[in-house]
């Protein structure tokens, strides 16, 4: 029997271990999450800023990587050959190229590159000082092989230079904020995810219709007027001349100390103290109108539609209560629109937005029709029900209790919950006042 090559087989394990470090290295660097590369980088981590130099031109990198493995693994082949024929002659190199090729597959291959992909960024930056002084020992032959290899490309119609960046779409982005888990507290992901989701709401989504709308016309009487800006429940009024349709200003209750004794004169004192009515038409996305508020230096908007014709109100409370949640601490003053009736069941007024039933029950109603239960029960049912009358929405059941001759007022839904507990998701978000003082 031949004596055992040691020299050789200590140089094929390296060989080996080579090829291992090339392939797990290449994994590493190709896997590595570009954002949190960018800011250890900035933050000064050596290894960052070198791996971010090399994965800025993709393909020298990898023209070096499969440069370097090939030539380990054409080298280990030759090395494995040659102990063959030392230990078991020409017939022994069969045997040999198939045990090299599983110990490569095992050891050189599926090993490294798992461990890689578990642990990037203890593989990639380390790795990343070795490429960085290979990229300048062997720059002109990198380089020769990527000019061949760009040739190639285009030859094929490729363009190297038309790479897709790394930028995140919104959905992509939310996805990202959505599965960040423990790294980011509920809280605020909950309001990166609201934040994210205003571009995929209008105005018309949160304000408060024209029927709801509180404010002061000048034509009524002045102890009228005087009476409904002590009872006011807002702190920013609409003012009214001869009806809703005919808004001439917004202002300020605070702004009426002192006047409210002014008998006759009230009216042009009002006038005096509203600033002009702020229009925003009912399609405008809610990101762009919360820009408008601070650009315009409003707190209060009146929505009108593509006729011009007043449709409802907005407030900045509103729109800030779409990111960080409803500003009350009370839960019951959340969703005044739903009330718990004695047998467990939920009373709900059909005034309510779908958007805050949505969020209130953990529904998921369509949101790109009606914007509220009323519109969406009519134009379900295709008619006005009578009160009696049952149907399921979309999955959810529900009884009619109250109509009139225009609407859907009252909804008992016929999900039980337990009596005692509180309403499903209050707490989470509620509808913005019109103003709150």
């Amino acid at each position: 029997m031949s004596q055992i090559p040691i020299a050789e087989l200590l140089s094929l394990v390296a060989l080996l271990a080579l090829s291992g470090f090339f392939s797990g290295s290449e994994t590493a660097l190709m896997t590595l999450n570009r954002y949190r590369l960018r800011h250890r980088a900035d933050q000064g981590h050596r290894g960052a800023k070198l791996a971010r130099k090399l994965l800025d031109q993709p393909d020298k990198l990898i023209g070096l990587i499969l440069l370097g493995n090939n030539f380990v693994n054409i080298l280990a082949s030759s090395l494995a050959t040659v102990i063959a024929i030392k230990l078991g002659g020409e017939g022994a190199i069969a045997i040999a190229a198939g045990i090299l090729t599983l110990v490569i597959l095992i050891f050189s291959e599926v090993t490294p590159k798992t461990l890689a992909a578990l642990h990037p960024e203890a593989i990639a930056y380390p790795a990343a000082y070795v490429y960085t002084v290979l990229l300048k020992v062997l720059q002109p032959v990198v380089v020769a092989v990527a000019f061949i290899t760009n040739g190639l490309l285009k030859l094929l119609g490729v363009r190297t230079d038309a790479a897709e960046g790394s930028a995140l779409s919104r959905e992509e982005l939310r996805t990202v904020v959505i599965e960040a888990g423990a790294m980011i507290p509920e809280r605020s992901r909950d309001m990166l995810v609201a934040i994210l989701d205003l571009e995929n709401a209008v105005v018309e989504d949160i304000m408060i219709p024209r029927n709801d709308v509180e404010g002061i016309d000048l034509q009524d009487p002045p102890d009228e007027i005087v009476a409904a800006i002590k009872r006011a429940s807002y702190t920013r009024l609409p003012l009214f001349d001869g009806g809703i349709d005919n808004v001439i200003g917004i202002f300020h209750t605070r702004n009426t100390i002192g006047i409210l004794e002014g008998g006759e004169d009230i009216r042009e004192k009002l006038r005096a103290i509203a600033r002009p009515p702020y229009f925003v038409p009912e399609g405008t996305r809610l990101y762009r109108q919360l820009i408008a508020f601070q650009r315009a230096k409003r707190r209060v908007a009146l929505v009108v539609d593509e006729y011009g014709d007043f449709q409802g109100l907005i407030t900045l409370a509103d729109l800030l209560e779409e990111i960080v949640g409803e500003f009350t601490t009370d839960p019951a003053d959340a969703y005044p629109e739903i009330h718990r009736a004695d047998d467990g069941s939920l009373l709900i007024d059909c005034s309510i937005h779908i958007r805050e039933l949505n969020r209130a029950m953990r529904w998921s109603l369509p949101q790109h029709g009606p914007k509220t239960l009323n519109g969406l029960i009519i134009e379900y049912l295709e008619t006005i029900p009578q009160p009696g009358t049952s149907l399921r929405l979309y999955g959810h059941p529900l009884e009619i209790l109250q109509t009139d001759e225009t609407a859907v007022k009252t909804v008992k839904c016929l999900e039980r919950t337990p009596a005692g507990s509180a309403l499903p998701g209050a707490g989470d978000r509620a509808h913005a006042a019109q103003a709150r003082p």
